[in-house]
């Protein structure tokens, strides 16, 4: 499906436009701290591992692809997958990461689950969470929407993969959040 050569112009004009530091600005380095606190009270519940990323803009390679080779879902899809590995959050011994990414120029979110806890979760589901925290940031309420998308990614981890009382959980995965 191809889009109209304006459209794919103004979708590149866009990326470029975002600055190396838009994602610091759109997390601030307060809210970061917020968020890897959530991130590290929810691990203490379960065996899981939580990662935020936060990308400013698609690289060229992407951007090309998206709305002339592939749809633009599809493209982000793809580019959330690679951050999924580039981050290993597939790494987990009990393969149970989930990778939730924000794309800010598209203002578009991506939860990459690993086969885990994907075998408990349907797609779904996981939609349904990506719907609820688009909303927010269509918004521009990013922490609002990152904080909901946490809780809920963290009662899932909980209902599938909790821990026993006693047991802990070792940290594979750091729980910063990683700006791109």
């Amino acid at each position: 499906m191809h889009e109209s050569l304006w459209k794919h112009g103004a979708r590149w004009w866009r990326h470029r436009w975002q600055s190396e530091h838009a994602a610091e600005r759109a997390v601030p380095l307060a809210m970061a701290q917020r968020l890897r606190d959530r991130i590290k009270a929810s691990e203490n519940r379960h065996s899981g591992e939580i990662v935020l990323c936060v990308e400013a803009a698609l690289p060229n390679s992407y951007l090309w692809r998206a709305g002339q080779e592939e749809p633009l879902s599809v493209v982000i899809h793809a580019r959330a997958l690679a951050w999924f590995g580039k981050l290993r959050v597939w790494d987990t011994e009990h393969n149970n990461g989930v990778l939730v990414y924000l794309m800010l120029a598209e203002r578009r979110v991506e939860i990459v689950a690993d086969r885990g806890i994907s075998r408990h979760v349907p797609d779904a589901h996981w939609q349904a969470v990506v719907q609820r925290l688009g909303e927010q940031l269509r918004s521009g309420d990013f922490e609002t929407g990152l904080t909901q998308a946490l809780e809920e990614v963290s009662a899932l981890l909980v209902e599938h993969f909790a821990l026993l009382p006693g047991q802990t959980n070792p940290n594979e995965l750091s729980n910063r959040v990683v700006w791109a």
